[in-house]
């Protein structure tokens, strides 16, 4: 049985983006930025909602052969180009880089995904993810926090109809004051 894992950069007040889609207050450090680079390698399987798939896939399948690249700029666009994805849709035509379009029941389709067997799957995008939540599908959170408030905007968490009980497995800080918690749902 696999694993899915929901993390994103999250302001102190619980959005992962301010209002207007401005993700201007979460820009990472070099080390930040490697974290997240490594998980991207050991990720096997992303599952994307349409929005975040088209921020993602309008930059970095070409990054690294933008003017000033950094390695782990080059290094982070290598491994998301070949993590296998896909991008759950009904409007997304064509797709590339290692990825498959779903257009049918989202919670339905991660369901059967979460029963094979595999590498472990990371969800991204706010309303797929809140679906999957809603679902009991998410098995870990990664909350990377940064230290501000934005007051307003996408949030991390969705309503829920029952409490999800979590277990605190790891933390660590990163420069400037970002904190990473990752918790386990429990039973």
């Amino acid at each position: 049985m696999r694993t899915l894992a929901f993390g994103m950069n999250v302001s102190v007040d619980g959005y992962i983006a301010a209002p207007g889609d401005d993700l201007g207050w979460s820009v990472p450090s070099d080390e930040l930025f490697q974290w997240w680079s490594d998980r991207v390698g050991t990720t096997g399987l992303a599952l994307y909602g349409r929005r975040l798939w088209e921020t993602m896939s309008s930059h970095w399948p070409t990054a690294d052969q933008q003017p000033g690249a950094t390695p782990a700029q080059i290094e982070y666009a290598r491994r998301w180009r070949d993590m296998p994805k896909m991008v759950f849709s009904s409007t997304t035509g064509t797709v590339d880089w290692n990825t498959s379009v779903v257009t049918g029941d989202a919670v339905t389709k991660i369901t059967r995904l979460k029963a094979d067997d595999g590498d472990s799957m990371d969800i991204g995008g706010a309303t797929l993810a809140a679906a999957a939540m809603r679902a009991g599908l998410i098995d870990e959170y990664l909350i990377v926090t940064h230290p501000v408030l934005v007051g307003a905007g996408t949030p991390f968490f969705t309503a829920l109809d029952n409490w999800v009980n979590l277990s605190l497995v790891e933390t660590r800080t990163f420069p400037d004051g970002v904190l990473m918690t990752r918790y386990v749902t429990r039973g």
